[in-house]
């Protein structure tokens, strides 16, 4: 079993979570796009279509999205893509993450973790938030041995037309109850940049 197995209730069941919708980002500020995020953009709408595979969605859509973060906060925000994180096997804690946002700078092996981002397979959301559930208690496990100042977790689920936030603290899982369109990017910069302020930068550098 691994992380892609699990339904958002077998999750709940596993690991005896709360789970409830509510508005994650209320006060949101829509962050203005760079020009190259505007061009790099412009630029995949044409090799992007409704058949377009996970893969190219993310390579296409969504990974731009997260270097304007990165961007934006230099040496605070590292992206681990395709990255394995194995935390507990007997429990179905182990697989492949398509994308893990962490603090700090990128180094060669997964460091203070803070959000999981899964693509949805087939366009589904809501059997892509099982997957990212799953993932979002491994780091929050993960973060209880090595970095436990990092308590909350976020996680969302793409298809890179539509976002889904999440977040996990302590047995509370909580999911957005809006969905952000791909004509909203201002708003899903916004998100992102939410979650990276939420930490004290203290945590960031240590």
């Amino acid at each position: 079993m691994t992380y892609s197995d699990f339904t958002l209730e077998r999750v709940a069941n596993e690991f005896d979570l709360e789970v409830r919708r509510s508005s994650l980002f209320a006060e949101v500020t829509p962050l203005v796009m760079s020009h190259w995020l505007e061009q790099t953009l412009a630029l995949t709408r044409q090799f992007t279509s409704s058949s377009a595979s996970e893969k190219a969605r993310s390579e296409l859509i969504v990974m731009p999205l997260l270097l304007e973060i990165a961007n934006r906060n230099p040496g605070q925000f590292a992206i681990y893509s395709g990255k394995n994180l194995e935390v507990d096997r007997d429990r179905g804690l182990v697989g492949e993450c398509d994308f893990i946002l962490a603090l700090g700078e990128m180094t060669d092996i997964i460091t203070r973790p803070i959000c999981c981002l899964v693509e949805a397979k087939k366009q589904d959301l809501e059997v892509g938030i099982g997957q990212c559930a799953a993932q979002m208690v491994a780091v929050q496990r993960f973060n209880q041995r090595r970095y436990p100042n990092l308590e909350t977790i976020f996680g969302c689920v793409t298809t890179g037309e539509m976002w889904q936030f999440l977040q996990l603290r302590d047995r509370d899982l909580q999911i957005d109850n809006r969905l952000y369109f791909i004509n909203e990017i201002p708003l899903i910069l916004g998100c992102l940049q939410t979650i990276l302020d939420f930490y004290q930068p203290s945590l960031i550098n240590t």
